[in-house]
């Protein structure tokens, strides 16, 4: 599944604005981005978590908080020491809390910001497919560069560009990460992990190699969606026809192109409004969908979302592809039943 780009340069795929309005190239001249740099990304300035090292590509979670070692430099007076060990021991404990999260925001946060953090690193979705399962949460720092990788290719086809081009779409992709992982919690980018399910002919022969060699389940990257709760992580230049700031918005869907057609996209909707309905009070959901991608339209249709208002045919001037933006109002649920979660395959290819 292709995109709508979200990002807030020129381009213009299918779930992400990327790229709302274009930048001229000059000759000799630095391309102005619509972001500044995240110059805090790389040497933070409060930071307030600690990264934890998975796979990036790994079903397992790791919400369990990582257990740090306090080390204490000795005086020459054995009664300094020990207090020093206790008052580094009590400051570690009751700051554990506030520091172990994988999710990094540059800045400080107030308390119920903080415990929306624990809301996002918490989530988790997992569904089974036809073909397969897929889990669905937050992306972590350590997993960017694979996401980045995955929405640069997405941008790319849906651009018709040259494949030369997907390394420098994948700059702009994830400076615009690095901007918003530090708008977090009030966004959140969420990546999708799929394991196809065996066939029988495959788990016997698997079964005559277990003897030689352990074999691993393998799970992909499959897709990834961006989430956006209020008006404090809305995007500085949405695109048109501009959406509520203060209504939830999904934008930068992509599926990996040889996962297409299996519910995948389906499920990474699913997942958005389940958070959605975690982490903000609104239930108006908005999006955007190209008047040209039918099968996403679809989707959208199946899932409730109905069209708000519709890009005047003048902005193709602007070398963009003419959008719906569309709403849906989420139910108030504890909790999403099977029937409004699952998608058959043969829903999905028709």
């Amino acid at each position: 599944m292709a995109a709508t780009v979200s990002l807030s340069f020129s381009l213009d795929p299918q779930h992400h604005h990327l790229f709302s309005k274009t930048t001229q190239f000059k000759p000799h001249q630095t391309p102005l981005l619509p972001f500044s740099p995240p110059t805090s990304t790389l040497c933070p300035k409060y930071p307030l978590a600690i990264f934890h090292k998975s796979h990036p590509s790994s079903f397992k979670t790791s919400s369990s908080p990582s257990h740090s070692s306090t080390t204490t430099t000795t005086t020459t007076a054995s009664d300094t020491t020990s207090t020093d060990t206790a008052t580094t021991t009590s400051t570690t404990t009751t700051s554990s809390s506030f520091l172990e999260y994988p999710l990094r925001t540059g800045r400080f946060l107030s308390s119920e910001e903080l415990e929306q953090l624990k809301l996002l690193e918490n989530f988790r979705y997992y569904q089974e497919l036809e073909s397969g399962s897929m889990w669905v949460r937050v992306m972590r720092p350590e997993e960017m560069d694979i996401t980045v990788g995955l929405l640069a290719e997405s941008f790319a086809e849906s651009m018709l560009l040259p494949s030369g081009y997907v390394s420098v779409l994948g700059y702009l992709v994830k400076q615009y990460l690095f901007e918003r992982m530090e708008l977090s919690p009030h966004t959140a980018t969420l990546i999708g992990f799929y394991r196809r399910r065996k066939e029988e002919g495959e788990e016997q022969q698997e079964k005559n190699t277990e003897d030689e060699e352990e074999v691993d389940e393998v799970e992909f990257l499959a897709g990834t969606v961006e989430v956006c709760f209020d008006k404090k992580g809305a995007n500085a230049s949405p695109p048109t026809p501009t959406p509520p700031k203060n209504s939830p918005y999904i934008s930068n869907m992509a599926v990996k192109k040889s996962l297409r057609r299996r519910g995948i996209g389906w499920h990474l909707l699913k997942a958005s409004e389940e958070l959605i309905s975690q982490m903000s009070s609104s239930r108006e959901v908005y999006l955007h969908c190209r008047m040209i991608d039918t099968a996403p339209f679809n989707m959208y249709k199946r899932a409730g979302y109905d069209i708000v208002k519709t890009d005047n045919i003048l902005v193709m001037l602007l070398l963009q592809r003419r959008k719906h933006l569309m709403c849906k109002k989420l139910p108030v649920l504890t909790s999403f039943s099977e029937s409004d979660t699952f998608c058959s395959e043969e829903e999905l290819t028709s």
